[in-house]
């Protein structure tokens, strides 16, 4: 088990508000769990810890987006919190992510508060967009932002440094069947994230990619994911190349019969 020290619970906090802030615009996707995680574990000193909990994280996020009013948990919390518990009780990572849910549930409802509190802002936003009022649309958007970075790393920072030592205290003192029950949820989470995804991504004509790679991962002795990646790239490679080729053909048979028509409708 470690510690984590000031120094660490600030750059936590400065990595926090800046992930904070992209997953409140959607710009840049560095909130993502798997992105989270991995500067975690740097920020830690514990870069391997770090990106086994973003592999494992980003999946059981994968296929959690907002619906209409319903929001999934926080990635960013549940991104820091999986590595931050895993670095700081030593327990395994599949464990740490049901642990760490409670905290970016948290840090949702914190920011859908936020989507209601906003909206006395828009009386002022239309009236300075009415008025051509580009500084104090431009201040009150700003505000905003900073307010949802600056509660990002306020949380992040009382969660990981200030509250670390209940929270190992927590972990020792769950008995062995409820940490085993965290584990296997922890587990099953990936799975159910990848097959949501799957459930909105996949088509019938990739069916045939899906088999390949569940029987190369299932039967195959890996000794590193690399070949893995290839093999994706390659089929990716392939598939872009035959729909761009496809599309060319189309396009050159539609222009085609627009000639062919013209020349018709000329002759009649």
């Amino acid at each position: 088990m470690h510690e984590i020290t000031l120094a660490q619970g600030l750059l936590l906090t400065v990595m926090s508000v800046i992930v904070g802030i992209d997953a409140f615009l959607e710009g840049l996707f560095i909130f993502r769990p798997i992105i989270v995680c991995t500067l975690t574990g740097v920020i830690l000193g514990d870069i391997q810890t770090g990106l086994i909990a973003g592999g494992l994280t980003e999946l059981a996020f994968a296929g959690l987006t907002p619906v209409g009013g319903t929001q999934p948990p926080n990635p960013v919390l549940a991104g820091v919190m999986t590595t931050v518990i895993a670095y700081t009780t030593g327990s395994d990572v599949k464990t740490t992510i049901g642990l760490a849910l409670p905290f970016s549930f948290l840090m949702q409802y914190i920011i859908l508060f936020y989507y209601s509190s906003f909206s006395m802002f828009m009386s002022k936003l239309t009236k300075a967009s009415k008025e051509v009022d580009t500084k104090t649309f431009a201040r009150i958007n700003i505000l905003s932002i900073l307010i949802v970075g600056l509660t990002y790393g306020i949380v992040v920072f009382l969660c990981t440094y200030v509250a670390q030592e209940p929270m190992k205290a927590l972990v020792e003192a769950m008995p062995t069947w409820l940490s085993h029950g965290f584990e296997i949820a922890g587990g099953i989470l990936p799975a159910v994230g990848f097959g949501l995804l799957l459930r909105i991504m996949l088509k019938k004509e990739y069916m045939a990619f899906l088999i390949i790679g569940f029987i190369l991962a299932s039967f195959l002795n890996f000794s590193n994911l690399l070949p893995v990646a290839l093999v994706g790239t390659a089929i990716a490679l392939f598939q872009y190349f035959n729909d761009k080729e496809r599309d060319k053909q189309v396009k050159e048979a539609v222009s085609q019969i627009s000639i062919d028509g013209g020349e018709f409708d000329e002759g009649i």
